[in-house]
């Protein structure tokens, strides 16, 4: 069964799952399905080393922390004992909604005025914002050199709900750079329905939507590879000093050589020392032409000194199609997720789109600013009474940098009266129910945990010049945390992979 057969399978079965179940009894199934395993400890202690075998076959690996550049010793990426359940009517809309994401993130990227306006204030105050806002501008002077774009982003959700509500679908981010685990998601399915056969579930086993993020993704990258048009040209994938995640770059990687494309990985270090452009701004490096730059980094200031901001601009200033591009990679930023919730600006930024704009808004949750005047004093006052109800999230990726609490009541306080809380946006706290799993990590001991889950939905498109050639989601990911964690995903070392279990 296909994933999209899979949800339409669902949805056609259980037309509404809350109207059938009420929203008690779905609410309980959510939290208490597989409680029958989970209180049984012999059956625990049994199954869950057959589970990081399954993960070994699998392959669903990581680099260790001891050696993160060797693959000689590896082990298992962190995953969930039990697939997590989700409601079908919440995936769908999580599915349906993606289209409408990359129409709009590529909206934005090609919206030279409002992104100079959204982003004013942050580049005064936010130096890693700054740099690459300085490089946008620059390319957008020389005059961009290519006119094929390339989006992979995922749009990540939690499942809000207040005691005996129904949950509702709330957007955390989007993430345009780097977004990960495509790979090693499409493995994790194969992980849990393996674990449930043996658990005696074999109807639940079956009912396990089937995923590869990782095919449609290489999808994308193939598509622009193919239109930049030179056969020869190969696909460079941007990586990280330290490769931990190797694993998950090389199923897209894989995918792609599976097509007669040609993968080359590179760091920025290696761009400073060896890439050239020619006259015609071709990026060549070690004698390839390089056709797709696909950045697996740059999203953290820690990835740049000053070699590495000329390694980025010499890049961004070339004829190969990026993804992201710089204006991409801004799109993406949290003072922009703020601003698109504000009132008209969907409208437009999407006009002659109004049920786009309208899954798009019922995603959100509220977003506020805190610009420097009386409604960002307003915030600021509301935030520092009631820290619970809120998150402070800076202008960063990769998760483990937003602030909770006491935290986030100690830092408005120390910047309330400066221009330094612009780089920031206040986001309201979204509450999802949880619910009882196990956390398998390596080297850690076996214990159930009270746990959230956070879905992502990823999407690809191509546009050439003003033409969009491909426009599609490509799949899902599903990372579950214990609810002591309030921040941070797989590769922060808090999440762990998961699969949703469909009700």
């Amino acid at each position: 069964m296909t994933l999209v057969e899979g949800v339409w399978y669902f949805l056609e079965s259980i037309k509404n799952p809350e109207s059938l179940l009420g929203t008690a009894s779905l609410s309980f199934a959510m939290t208490a399905l597989w409680d029958d395993i989970l209180h049984n400890d012999q059956l625990i202690q049994y199954v869950a080393p057959i589970a990081v075998d399954a993960a070994l076959l699998e392959g669903v690996l990581m680099r260790t922390k001891d050696d993160p550049n060797a693959s000689d010793v590896v082990n298992y990426a962190p995953f969930t004992l039990l697939p997590s359940v989700v409601s079908s009517s919440l995936l769908e809309q999580a599915y349906s909604v993606q289209q409408d994401f990359n129409l709009l993130v590529d909206e934005v990227s090609q919206n030279t005025a409002f992104l100079e306006s959204t982003l004013a204030s942050t580049i005064k105050v936010d130096d890693f914002t700054a740099q690459l806002f300085k490089i946008y501008r620059q390319v957008l002077k020389e005059g961009v050199t290519q006119t094929v774009v390339l989006g992979i982003n995922r749009s990540d959700y939690m499942f809000d709900q207040e005691t005996n509500s129904t949950p509702a679908l709330k957007q955390v981010e989007i993430n345009t750079i780097a977004a990960s685990f495509g790979g090693l998601t499409s493995r994790t399915t194969a992980v849990h329905r393996h674990v449930l056969n043996v658990l005696g579930k074999f109807t639940e086993a079956s009912k396990l939507l089937t995923n590869n993020p990782s095919k449609g993704i290489a999808m994308g990258i193939a598509k622009a590879w193919e239109l930049y048009g030179s056969d020869r040209a190969v696909v460079m994938f941007l990586v990280e000093e330290t490769q931990r995640n190797i694993f998950d770059q090389r199923c897209v990687e894989n995918e792609l050589w599976k097509r007669n494309i040609r993968v080359i990985r590179r760091r920025f270090k290696d761009v400073f020392e060896k890439a050239s452009l020619g006259n015609d701004k071709r990026l060549h490096i070690d004698g390839e032409e390089v056709a797709v730059v696909y950045y697996r980094e740059g999203y953290v200031p820690k990835s740049y000194n000053k070699q590495n901001w000329e390694a980025r601009l010499l890049l961004e200033r070339s004829r190969a199609v990026k993804c992201p591009d710089i204006a991409t990679q801004l799109a993406g930023t949290k003072k922009v997720q703020q601003e698109l919730s504000q009132p008209g600006t969907l409208e437009k930024l999407l006009p002659n789109k109004p049920e786009a704009v309208a899954r798009i808004r019922a995603t959100f949750t509220g977003l506020y600013s805190l610009e420097m005047d009386e409604e960002g004093d307003k915030m600021v006052a509301m935030a520092i009474a009631d820290p619970e109800r809120f998150v402070l999230k800076p202008q960063r990726e990769g998760g483990g940098n937003n602030l909770y609490g006491g935290e986030l009541k100690q830092v408005l306080e120390k910047i309330k009266d400066s221009p330094e809380r612009t780089s920031y946006i206040l986001m309201d706290k979204i509450r999802p129910l949880p619910a009882l799993n196990y956390l398998l990590r390596a080297h850690s001991p076996l214990k159930i945990s009270e746990c959230v889950s956070e879905l992502g939905i990823f999407g690809v498109y191509v546009r050439q010049g003003k033409d969009l050639i491909m426009n599609k989601h490509a799949g899902h990911l599903l990372r579950t945390k214990a609810v002591e964690h309030a921040d941070g995903g797989v590769a922060a070392g808090v999440a762990v992979l998961d699969t949703p279990y469909v009700i």
